[in-house]
């Protein structure tokens, strides 16, 4: 499952070397071969007649990291010496990342990249990947297995130049002072997200579809009435209360609810004695982010509920626009699928920092879809990135409130109050043993299941505002 890719054009100036780490997520399945860099490695299940250039449909460009000592990429074992890629022109591409070919293998060290922009010609300054990606996946002993490991991808905006260098280094964990050794199979992976399509190309999308490009704000009572109300059953599917998952395409968008004043009895809209369910947000569907639904596996994996909502950041940077999320999420989208093996992308949603909603991964936003976001604690949770890197910048405060909101009615379809703890069994990890039953905050931060700075420490300060929001949106 690889994305697509073409060879670079040109190459001058060598480089020296640097490096930065941190962390992405998510799950997969099949392996792509390491293979020469003009070679295209169309997904697994994909004919290679289909595979698209460069363009509407988006591409990929994997690029083989060298030695940055003179020695020849082909012969050159992996040591600690430094690896990357002399300057060189590309196609155009706007997000970018390594990878390497064992995902179960860490990255010690940094890895940094400057890119040029194709408005301006000029070169960015180096900018440091998180390379702490393993906490992001599936359970262990899951279906999915990660098919490569990677750092987490970087949003850089329109480029047609790149420059790559990683360096390991010692990190204290378990070297005995020694410079670890680089993981084998180092490749840059240059992503264009390009304009995207919503091919609905899988028939099991019939299933679960995404309906109309924006899922409408419903009030509370009426997201009550929707979760009260009789609905078809769909077979292989859990038969979850809440919005239907094909809304009437007619709908339009209401304007965000404000939440309920806090009151002894619950909302001012809402009776004592009525569930706490609070309105549904607008969502932007996957049609709506225009996901090429021939990229991802077939068919939906399900838990049983969604007790648990962890927060995380994407790690990607800040350096992008609202109107520019979609384009973010799709080039994640296929860094996810494409360059690390994984079935769909990690996230189940995504917010952006104007605080926009949007469905991630597939199989209907109402349903207990099963992600791959936070190793260990995948079953009976959902996943929630907030699009940015919040370890020293403050997230939106719109951003905050639209994880209130997401977490107010998914939770609450389950009957889960945002300010309570709950347990989750935990499948395994660095933080918890398997099996183990962890205490948990029902909106809990990445770090909270596993030792990572996931989502940052900005935005993981902010979960407590969260929590209580989402509380008053659902009218306690």
């Amino acid at each position: 499952m690889r994305g697509l890719l073409s060879s670079p054009f040109a190459s001058s100036l060598a480089s020296s070397l640097g490096i930065t780490c941190a962390a992405s997520l998510v799950v997969p399945l099949a392996v792509a071969a390491a293979a020469p860099a003009a070679a295209a490695r169309p997904p697994a299940h994909r004919p290679a007649a289909e595979t698209a250039e460069a363009g509407d449909a988006g591409s990929t460009q994997s690029l083989p990291l060298a030695p940055l000592d003179g020695r020849r990429a082909a012969t050159a074992a992996p040591g600690p010496a430094e690896q990357g890629l002399v300057r060189r022109d590309v196609r155009p591409f706007s997000l970018v990342g390594v990878v390497w070919d064992d995902p179960d293998a860490e990255f010690h060290g940094r890895v940094q990249v400057r890119t040029r922009a194709t408005a301006t010609g000029g070169w960015s300054a180096w900018r440091d990947l998180e390379t702490h990606t393993s906490e992001h996946g599936a359970d262990p002993g899951a279906a999915e297995d990660a098919a490569r490991g990677g750092t987490a991808p970087l949003w850089v905006g329109d480029s047609d130049g790149v420059e790559v260098r990683a360096r390991p280094e010692a990190d204290g964990h378990g070297h005995g002072g020694a410079v670890p050794v680089l993981p084998a199979g180092l490749r840059a992976e240059l992503v264009d997200p390009g304009e995207g399509t919503a091919s609905g190309s899988f028939a099991a999308r019939a299933a679960a579809p995404a309906g109309a490009e924006v899922l409408p704000a419903l009030s509370r009572a009426e997201t009550v009435r929707e979760a009260a109300a009789p609905r078809a059953v769909v077979p292989g599917l859990p038969d979850v209360p809440g919005l239907p998952d094909t809304p009437d395409p007619s709908a339009t968008r209401q304007a965000d609810p404000a939440p309920a004043p806090a009151a002894a009895g619950g909302g001012a809209d809402m009776p004592r004695a009525a569930p706490y369910i609070g309105p549904r947000p607008a969502i932007v569907t996957r049609k709506g982010w225009k996901a090429d639904e021939g990229l991802r596996e077939k068919g939906f994996v399900y838990t049983k509920k969604v007790k648990v909502a962890f927060v995380h950041h994407t790690a990607t940077g800040n350096g992008y626009t609202c109107k520019q999320a979609p384009s973010v999420i799709r080039g994640i989208y296929r860094y996810h699928v494409g360059s690390m093996g994984w079935r769909d992308i990690g996230y189940n949603f995504l917010v952006d920092k104007c605080g926009k909603i949007y469905e991630g991964r597939a199989g209907g936003v109402a349903r207990p879809v099963m992600g791959a976001h936070t190793l260990g604690f995948n079953s009976d949770s959902m996943g929630i990135a907030v699009i940015g890197s919040f370890g020293t910048t403050k997230p939106s405060a719109k951003s905050v409130r639209g994880i209130a909101r997401l977490t107010a009615w998914k939770l609450g379809l389950h009957g889960m109050n945002p300010r309570a703890k709950t347990y989750l069994k935990s499948g395994g990890g660095n933080r918890y043993p398997k099996g183990r039953n962890v205490r948990l905050n029902t909106i809990s931060g990445h770090r909270d299941g596993f030792a990572t700075s996931c989502p940052g420490g900005r935005l993981y300060s902010k979960l407590g505002t969260a929590r209580t929001t989402s509380a008053r949106y659902q009218g306690r």
